[in-house]
């Protein structure tokens, strides 16, 4: 196998790692194509190419993460993770655990973690790698990354994100959630919201945004409520998928464009956390992204006409 074949055999996995340890889709891609280069110029042929390229990603993402630190530091509002729709690293028999350790809330449980010590614990919690692979991709003794791995591993443990194992059940819910979103349905929203439920939005900025969280089962279900109605009256649409592993999905404008996407987290049959990314620096990897604010001043002309003239196409 040619090294061409082999980099492209390896690219889910490496791009997998550089996700989970940057939480960006584009820094993630980036990481990787930059892994090939130096693979590219190294004259000599690596004894494993998936050990060899897998450090070479960590070593870039380490380097990264810790630039963007201070950039995230200073971040506008809450921080989230780039939504990803579809992880290319497909382990059948581990799919379940890979989907957990992709969602909104374990990525930024990783972000109380140092680079090195979120680095470690993703190669080695994550993807099995030993410590021996651990240690030279890091550029640390096994011993320092045998600590490294339990400090992270008891960071971790204290706050592990929980849902509800039953996928099915967790996808059914989220199909309900939607149908009374659609609906404006306030006292069926209100049925599938923990009593705490948390509406949190990442607009960086750059986008509208209701205020930074909305707690409490009631004041969600209504503001859900007064963001459908309009939404849908000119002619927005809602398209429900897995978003990092999660049940969720992407709003979309009348033209198909991006307009932000949601993520569930679910637990003891209740949706305890709304996650909404609307920052368009995030989404441009999932299409066109449209513009947040001509979307929102066209609402509000419909909700003051009451819907009078309004696009008459129907919910996605």
């Amino acid at each position: 196998m040619s090294r061409v074949d082999e980099f492209e055999e390896l690219r889910p996995l490496l791009f997998a790692i550089a996700y989970r340890i940057l939480g960006s889709v584009t820094e993630a891609e980036d990481a990787v194509q930059e892994s090939w280069l130096r693979c590219e110029a190294t004259p000599t042929v690596p004894t494993s190419t998936k050990a060899f390229l897998s450090a070479v990603v960590t070593r870039i993402a380490i380097d990264v993460l810790r630039s963007a630190r201070h950039r995230r530091e200073q971040y506008i509002g809450a921080w989230f993770p780039e939504p990803l729709l579809t992880d290319p690293y497909d382990d059948p028999e581990r799919s379940a655990e890979l989907a957990d350790s992709l969602s909104m809330a374990a990525l930024l449980l990783l972000e109380r973690l140092s680079p090195l010590e979120r680095a470690v614990f993703v190669l080695r919690e994550v993807f099995g790698f030993g410590f021996p692979e651990v240690a030279s991709a890091v550029g640390r003794t096994e011993a320092a990354c045998r600590q490294l791995a339990a400090r992270a591993r008891r960071h971790v443990d204290e706050g592990r994100p929980r849902f509800d194992a039953d996928r099915q059940k967790r996808d059914e819910l989220a199909s309900r959630f939607f149908d009374a979103f659609r609906e404006g349905d306030v006292a069926a929203l209100r049925d599938l919201l923990a009593a705490d439920v948390q509406m949190v939005g990442d607009a960086g900025g750059k986008a509208p945004q209701w205020a930074r969280s909305v707690v409490g089962a009631d004041k969600v279900a209504r503001v859900l409520v007064a963001l459908a109605e309009p939404f849908f009256l000119i002619g927005g649409g809602v398209e429900p998928q897995s978003v990092n592993g999660q049940p969720g999905a992407v709003f979309r404008d009348r033209d198909g464009k991006v307009l932000n996407t949601w993520t569930l987290d679910i637990l003891d049959g209740g949706i305890q956390v709304i996650r909404v990314v609307l920052n368009p620096e995030k989404l441009g990897h999932l299409g066109p992204v449209a513009d947040a604010y001509a979307v929102l001043r066209e609402a509000n002309d419909a909700r003051r006409r009451g819907g009078e003239g309004a696009a008459s196409s129907k919910p996605a």
